[in-house]
């Protein structure tokens, strides 16, 4: 950090402004359970994590139904009267056919998605009202009526109505196909069938219509269809009834389904088919999807490996049977006499261990897929930063989640953010050792892995605020304690891990980075002064070379970061997670408990990486900071230590190296050497009325004078580049006037009288409010 020493320098610098707190400030009695709160001052992190939950309308009820969506993936439920089975999003691949080439109109494919790929080939239509997601199933629910039973079907996206088509398969008996060319069969007595605005009913074994006829009702908005069977046509009565679902595209013109075609796909024609021509594509309910398997022990078996088990969006089970033509394997038998009684019963649903949840996001930009929005390509040299949308679009979005299977504590569970890799999506730790050992160390820590937004957002722009979004609304599902969250991740979820405590400092006590690299908050690493960091790193990486790594380490130490650096001779980019071993990492994360409150604060505010509701500047007891010339240099630095704590600033030596074995995991025991820093806390000083302040480019700060334990008669004590307006909140009484809550100190008013009359004298700006 540059310093300006001169006491002319200082006083030129200086124009102090006392004021009120600002609107952000929090005094903890609106802040939403799980997320943090702060006696005054700014509340930590960024906006994105408070906003209140969005209006979902696919999450909405209307006429007859009543009852709460489940939200988790892979699970079924009685509530008030209804059956609900919940769907996985985004898994609307069909069959395991003849695959397209390679190139962006396979979203799912290894040009996108080379660790997660799809095990289904479908691709839609490329026209743009099919949204590359027409098919994908989010929920049913069944509700018999007075005088017919009801089935709600709702649709990731529903563009055109006409696109479309589903077929419930109701009751037991021989498998018969499914009408309509669909392209798969099973168990049946009656199938009822959608498209468009029509429904019919057909006899399973004769395939003829029963009547009185189904009646369809589309809600666009919602992205329901409603469909009624009469009494009259079809009555369960108090029976229990098999029930399965299906859906696919619709091909209007021909009337019946539209089957995907091998190769590529057209404007109007789905590719990726097999060569009996499966038209079904989205198959439920679905409860024993396997979770992911990491196979191999390099990038290249390890791609291969992910291609062959494919389980990354939980659709395996669903192609392999759609391949045979059999989707007998995928159904519920349905209690009527439960739905007559109103009865609910959520033991489908687990509590604890690893799910796919769903959640609504505020930040809509269209429905379902956009394969176009690329935000990051290491062949293409792609990397629109910030301003990245990300490829899912659309309000509903999944994250993996891992509760642990214990009592929650008072203070409520532990948090920890475990950051998706590039190339990969949400479901990639999901069953694995790395979620299951940080999810039960210590006393128990949830384990979220957000979706954001897509396989290569880097958790910037619209991933960044998704990321925080699902913190939220894990919050809103379980008890969590907010001074017990980390933050973790490999390869690009190791980049989240440096860009998320780079940013926002008091939000985390340490974290936890694996074969990551800070990224482009490399220059702001003296933001961590008060959060350790575990850096593991591959000498063989082929993405974050060693001398990538190199730097990183150096980078630490040179901003005096409490930081261990481990480094994997004999491991490439992808070894540790094939290895799935974490063990120390998650000892070194441990139970720790935020401070936020240091006595010493250093943080760099950089514009450039804000977008929308993640806006970066402000840590701890700092807030509304500003560059002061943006055109001499981006960033600003600014290092502020309070007397007022009565702790002296803490110091950085260099940890001994060493070396140690990572045993316990897949492959076979793998060797690591140590380095890095540790940070010698500060001991005891005299309490003073003091704030020492050094700035750099910094054009206004304010501090809160409660939580840095000072009076509004503080002593600035500053060295800076260039003019600077501190401003000190909650002193809107001028000088004399104590901070509320601060200490009994003793004034030093006269000392800031003669700092701010030199300050006027010199031409400066000076004012009290």
């Amino acid at each position: 950090m540059t310093r300006a020493t001169s006491t002319a320098v200082a006083l030129l610098a200086l124009a102090v402004l006392l004021a009120p707190a600002t609107a952000t400030a929090q005094d903890g009695t609106s802040t939403p359970p799980g997320l943090p709160t702060v006696q005054t001052g700014h509340r930590p992190g960024p906006d994105a994590l408070y906003l209140p939950p969005p209006r979902a309308p696919q999450l909405e009820n209307s006429g007859p139904w009543r009852a709460e969506p489940i939200l988790v993936s892979g699970t079924s439920a009685y509530r008030d009267g209804e059956w609900l089975y919940q769907d996985f999003l985004f898994d609307d691949h069909g069959a395991t056919g003849i695959p397209a080439p390679t190139s962006a109109d396979d979203p799912y494919g290894t040009a996108t998605n080379l660790y997660s790929p799809s095990a289904g080939t479908f691709l839609y239509p490329t026209a743009e009202a099919y949204a590359h997601n027409a098919a994908d199933l989010v929920e049913l629910r069944v509700k018999p009526l007075a005088d017919a039973t009801a089935f709600r079907i709702t649709l990731n996206s529903l563009v055109d109505p006409e696109l479309a088509g589903f077929t419930i398969a109701l009751g037991d008996g021989a498998g018969v196909a499914w009408p309509h060319e669909a392209g798969v069969s099973s168990p049946a007595q009656a199938l009822l069938t959608w498209h468009g605005t029509t429904a019919e009913l057909t006899d399973a074994a004769t395939a003829q219509a029963i009547t009185p006829a189904p009646s369809a009702t589309v809600d666009l908005e919602r992205r329901q269809v409603d469909v009624r069977i009469p009494h009259a046509a079809w009555n369960p009565g108090t029976e229990t009834v098999r029930v399965s679902i299906g859906t696919g595209l619709w091909d209007a013109g021909a009337g019946r389904y539209l089957a995907p075609q091998p190769g590529p796909p057209s404007e109007t024609t789905p590719g990726g088919g097999d060569l009996a021509g499966t038209a079904i594509v989205n198959v439920g309910p679905r409860y024993d999807e396997p979770t992911p398997f990491i196979a191999g022990y390099t990038m290249g078996d390890t791609a291969v490996g992910g291609q062959v088990l494919a389980p990354w969006w939980r659709e395996r089970d669903q192609s392999l049977q759609l391949s045979q033509g059999d989707v007998t394997p995928f159904f519920a038998e349905v209690d009527f006499a439960a739905l007559a009684a109103g009865t609910t019963d959520d033991s489908g649903v687990p509590t604890s261990g690893p799910m796919s949840r769903i959640m609504a996001s505020r930040y809509v930009f269209g429905q379902g897929l956009e394969p176009d929005n690329v935000c990051f390509g290491i062949s293409s040299g792609i990397n629109v930063g910030t301003a990245c949308i990300g490829r899912y679009v659309g309000q509903l979005q999944p994250y993996a989640i891992y509760v642990p299977d214990v009592e929650p504590p008072a203070t409520g569970y532990g948090l920890t953010l475990l950051m998706h890799s590039l190339s990969a999506n949400y479901n990639q730790y999901l069953g694995t050792n790395n979620q299951a050992q940080l999810g039960d160390r210590g006393t128990g820590y949830v384990v979220i892995t957000p979706e954001a937004r897509g396989p290569d957002g880097f958790y910037m722009g619209i991933p960044e605020a998704s990321t925080f979004e699902v913190w939220a609304d894990a919050a809103r599902h379980h008890p969590i304690d907010p001074d017990r969250v980390t933050p973790t991740g490999y390869s690009m979820g190791g980049f989240g891990t440096y860009r998320l405590m780079a940013r926002y400092p008091d939000l985390f006590p340490r974290g936890f980075s694996v074969v990551g690299e800070p990224g482009t908050v490399g220059d702001q690493l003296i933001s961590l002064r008060n959060t350790p960091v575990m850096a593991w790193n591959a000498t063989a990486d082929e993405l974050v070379n060693v001398n990538t790594a190199e730097q990183a380490h150096a980078g630490l130490v040179a901003a005096g970061v409490d930081h261990q650096y481990w480094q994997f001779p004999q491991a490439d980019h992808v070894t540790l997670a094939a290895n799935d071993e974490y063990g120390p990492g998650a000892e070194f994360l441990g139970e720790h408990v935020v401070d936020r409150d240091p006595p010493t604060v250093s943080y760099v505010v950089d514009p450039r990486e804000d977008t929308l509701d993640v806006v970066a500047d402000h840590a701890y007891w700092l807030s509304a900071l500003t560059v002061r010339d943006a055109e001499a240099a981006p960033t600003g630095s600014i290092e502020v230590h309070s007397g007022g704590l009565g702790v002296a600033p803490a110091t950085a030596q260099d940890r001994d190296p060493g070396a140690g074995v990572l045993e316990g995991g897949q492959n076979q025991a793998m060797p690591y050497a140590t380095r890095g820093v540790v940070r010698i806390p500060g001991g005891e000083e005299p309490v003073t009325d003091v704030l020492h302040i050094a700035a750099t480019n910094v054009g206004h700060v304010t501090i809160d004078p409660v939580r840095a334990r000072v009076s509004c008669d503080a002593e600035l004590q500053i060295e800076s580049d260039g003019p600077i307006e501190v401003d000190l909140s909650g002193c809107a009484d001028g000088a004399g006037t104590p901070a509320p809550g601060s200490p009994a100190l003793p004034a030093t008013g006269g000392g800031l009288a003669l700092v701010g009359l030199a300050a006027l004298a010199l031409g400066a700006t000076a004012r009290r409010r």
